[in-house]
């Protein structure tokens, strides 16, 4: 058994480690963001029908954000629970619940495939899909949804990669299927003429290569963790503390979800297909600014976790204070880029004049808040690194559920321009949510902190 002094995690210096694991990181994110909206961005430019098309592909992101959503609800609810008994000097009981998340991810794979073959072509109608636009969407996710399988792994396994401070081979995850995402859709798109059905294509190949290099990696000999056949049986006593810490990101991006299909539902009765076309586009920025703030979280979260265990709250506060100001800096910085030169965003995804029209206009009151988004993202994974749980939910619920969902409704009633309301919406809620969340962590993180007793006298930080 290792001791926590042989792990760099609790002995080497927060900002040079954090670095170390950000960098990686947030190189993933940026390519998993391309992984996610390479498929657009060739879809959008796909000859006469690009708009149409990109349109249909939009109103599968709650399908698609779903089937990741509880990809996290397992590995990103595991992953920070393997840190803190890895932080305990106790191995064999990270090992456990990774064995036993596997498992489950498998499980959960079975019943949304099911699912969401079944019933697709109905909620996609449900979502916001025109007469004009449901054959691009369902043709899309009939292929999606198949490979859910190889999502499950790839995403929610490749936590526990990070998590034990992996993060280049984590990062070679993302890239292996993004590199080959990239190269198969306009192969299969423009060559082969398989249009959306080739973009799915090429999607569900590049995860299942990513799927089989996750776990071609936790079955080998670099990590510290493996996937045991005596742990693959799922408990109780293991899953449920699982389950209570992932649901709060489980909620963040199943609520995008639900946000997706209120936006979209709310822009066609307001808009037509022109305003939830448009919405297809800013929906792929916020993944543009949000998601390399993800990648910096996920750095920070094995120090924050394994140092918590072990009971070195120097280090835990250090780490937080590095990664609020590396979030802060990085969604100030690109917000500011989005409301100065937001063509130059738009124009990779569709030049179509009225689209481009359209979207200019919305990105600047669509992401009028989002520089406040470093702030929330780096308290709230803090939460979550810590284990609590129970705070994390909340505040996950806040921005979606509480304020956001209810603002798209409510908002037209007081506007004369009812698509200018629904796209305020988002602005009002970040600006809000982001205000209480910090307020919050203010407040608690030195309470959680008072109660985490050391395990050892501190090493400097």
């Amino acid at each position: 058994m290792r001791t926590e002094q042989e792990n760099p995690l609790g002995t080497e210096r927060v900002g040079r480690l954090l670095l170390r694991l950000a960098l990686p990181a947030v190189t993933a994110q940026l390519v998993n963001m391309l992984y996610n909206i390479v498929d657009r961005i060739y879809i959008g430019h796909i000859p006469d029908v690009g708009a149409a098309a990109l349109t249909g592909v939009g109103v599968t992101f709650p399908i698609i954000m779903v089937i990741a959503a509880f990809s996290a609800l397992i590995g990103m609810g595991g992953a920070p629970r393997a840190s803190i008994k890895m932080g305990q000097n106790d191995d064999a009981g990270a090992e456990e619940i990774m064995g036993n998340c596997l498992t489950v991810l498998v499980g959960i794979s079975v019943v949304l495939t099911a699912v969401f073959l079944f019933f697709g072509r109905d909620l996609l109608l449900l979502f916001g899909a025109s007469g004009d636009t449901i054959g691009y969407a369902s043709s899309y996710m009939n292929i999606y949804v198949c490979g859910t399988l190889f999502v499950q792994l790839a995403l929610g396994m490749n936590s526990f990669i990070s998590s034990q401070g992996f993060a280049k081979t984590s990062m070679i995850t993302v890239v292996i299927g993004a590199a080959i995402n990239i190269a198969l859709d306009p192969l299969f798109i423009f060559t082969f003429g398989l249009g959306v059905q080739g973009a799915a294509l090429a999607t569900v190949l590049s995860q299942a290569v990513s799927a089989v290099w996750v776990m071609s990696f936790l079955r080998g000999k670099k990590t510290h963790l493996r996937i045991r056949r005596r742990y693959l049986r799922p408990k109780a006593s293991v899953m449920l503390p699982v389950l209570a810490l992932g649901v709060s990101p489980f909620i963040m991006q199943s609520t995008e979800s639900l946000v997706n299909i209120a936006l979209n539902s709310s822009l066609q009765a307001y808009g037509g297909d022109l305003a939830v076309g448009a919405m297809t586009i800013l929906a792929s920025l916020m993944q543009v600014l949000s998601l390399p703030i993800m990648g910096i979280a996920q750095g920070a979260q094995p120090i924050a976790g394994f140092n918590f265990g072990a009971g070195k709250n120097d280090r835990v506060r250090k780490t937080f204070k590095l990664l609020l100001i590396s979030s802060v800096t990085f969604s100030v910085s690109l917000w500011l880029a989005m409301m100065l030169i937001p063509q130059v965003f738009i124009s990779l995804f569709n030049n179509d004049p009225e689209l481009m029209k359209v979207t200019v206009w919305a990105v600047r009151i669509y992401m009028g808040g989002a520089f406040a988004l470093g702030a929330q993202f780096a308290c709230q994974q803090t939460f979550i690194a810590v284990g609590q749980a129970k705070v994390s939910l909340l505040l996950a619920l806040l921005r979606k559920i509480v304020l956001l969902i209810p603002l798209i409704y409510i908002l037209p009633n007081f506007f004369a321009d009812k698509v200018f309301a629904v796209f305020l919406a988002e602005p009002v809620s970040d600006l809000l949510a982001a205000t209480i969340t910090v307020i919050t962590f203010a407040l608690q993180f030195g309470k959680i902190l008072a109660r985490n007793k050391p395990l050892a006298k501190e090493p400097a930080a």
